[in-house]
């Protein structure tokens, strides 16, 4: 028996640990296949809302926030690019290089969202994963992965170009404000529930995993909701 799992992952693209997470929760769901079947929405937070054009050096930025020094910095650095090998995710071997303001990505994931409801995403090889699945995927690679300056439109245009999208469309939400309403509502909903930090994986909307935790820990956690909510449905 297939038990059907509404996934929100809330998260930032400025956040390694998302690309982390969402690597891991992909390898789990594999391995659930079968088990379980998993409608994954992207759901926006900001790590730094508030961060102006240009951006700010990522050092400086993570020991203003953080009080860290460049050697810590360097080994958690190798810590997650360690963590991402594991699950198929390189890193940019420098960094990122600078933080900037990631508003912008969010709303094209909420665009892209609206491109799944319409069912009409989904190219036929790639049945898994939708337009925000894919666009979520490319921005993470584009920052994260090849410490693009993400802030920047031609920039998010060609990651919608590599996610398969429509790119005219996709100019028209950032030349507007388009979704912008609906993102900081997004975000403060997901605040007033509680999330903090991310990535915060919310299954069915009461079971939270928070982290990025590796494959075996969201195995084991959505392996066990699933087993309960079976339960539930045969009492």
């Amino acid at each position: 028996m297939t038990t059907p799992l509404k996934i929100d992952f809330v998260s930032d693209i400025a956040c390694p640990w998302c690309a982390v997470g969402l690597y891991a929760l992909e390898t789990a769901l594999v391995r659930l296949q079968g088990q379980v079947q998993a409608e994954l929405h992207f759901q926006p937070f900001e790590l730094n809302p508030n961060m102006g054009p240009g951006g700010q050096d990522l050092g400086e930025h993570l020991t203003q926030k953080y009080g860290s020094t460049a050697a810590q910095q360097a080994q958690i650095r190798q810590t997650i690019a360690a963590r991402g090998a594991e699950v198929g995710f390189t890193f940019a071997p420098g960094g990122r290089g600078r933080v900037y303001n990631t508003f912008d990505a969010h709303r094209l994931l909420a665009w892209a969202a609206t491109l799944d409801e319409s069912h009409d995403s989904v190219p036929p090889d790639e049945p898994r994963e939708g337009a925000q699945h894919r666009l979520k995927k490319a921005l993470l690679a584009a920052y994260q992965g090849r410490a693009e300056v993400i802030e920047d439109h031609d920039v998010l245009l060609a990651v919608v170009a590599r996610a398969g999208l429509d790119v005219q469309a996709a100019r028209a939400v950032l030349q507007s404000e388009a979704f912008a309403a609906q993102v900081r509502a997004l975000e403060q909903h997901y605040q007033r529930c509680g999330i903090h930090s991310v990535p915060a994986v919310i299954v069915n909307d009461q079971y939270l995993i928070s982290g990025g935790q590796p494959p075996e820990v969201f195995e084991q956690s959505l392996r066990r909701i699933a087993a309960g909510l079976a339960e539930e449905a045969g009492a």
